[in-house]
């Protein structure tokens, strides 16, 4: 069955004033759809057109040559789109609780240790990508993926993703991205990071 983009979980104005209702507009149904529609037309035909996303990103490696990049690239968006729209919630913010917040403790220091962490990655990448709290083998690592790459690719459980292209803050927070990513733990649902927490654990 080909990808859809998955309805939002709230009102494309819910997470104001920290993301705006036209960004949400443009990012949701513009971009989101874009990825959906060039992962749709690269997969289509193969063997590879109606296993889940995640399976796909998985297997990257194995995917013929000719549709790895538009793959990697638009399954990817899909991936990383259709996660970032649930760990946000217009209930967000706030920090974690239980066993997340423990290991992010651990391996840390504190919350926010963590925080400063995240929002390092996310102000570093260059260009277009990601910042990412993973599950990886060895615990919780701070990751940065370029473009639309997922850390399901190298194994990890995203737990956390803050996407850092320009279109899901240039409207509202113009080049200033570290302000963007301040804005966005205001509407981080921690309570749907711990249950991928727990999941992955």
């Amino acid at each position: 069955m080909p990808y859809e983009v998955p309805p939002l979980p709230y009102d494309y104005d819910a997470l104001e004033p920290h993301i705006d209702e036209q960004t949400m507009r443009l990012h949701h149904d513009k971009h989101h759809q874009a990825y959906v529609d060039n992962a749709n037309k690269a997969l289509a035909g193969t063997e590879w057109e109606n296993r889940p996303v995640e399976n796909v990103l998985a297997n990257l490696e194995i995917l013929p040559e000719d549709i790895m990049t538009a793959v990697r690239n638009n399954a990817g968006g899909h991936a990383n789109h259709s996660l970032f729209w649930e760990i946000m919630s217009p209930d967000g913010g706030g920090e974690p609780g239980g066993d997340l917040a423990a290991a992010i403790a651990d391996t840390f220091g504190s919350f926010d240790s963590f925080k400063e962490e995240f929002k390092g990655a996310g102000i570093a990448r260059f260009g277009s990508g990601w910042a990412w709290l993973v599950k990886d083998s060895s615990g919780l690592a701070v990751v940065s993926t370029p473009n639309q790459d997922s850390p399901v690719t190298d194994g990890s459980v995203p737990l956390l993703g803050c996407d850092v292209w320009e279109h899901a803050y240039y409207l509202k927070y113009q080049n200033k991205r570290p302000d963007y990513i301040d804005a966005f733990w205001n509407a981080v649902s921690w309570d749907f990071v711990a249950e991928r927490y727990a999941a992955a654990s």
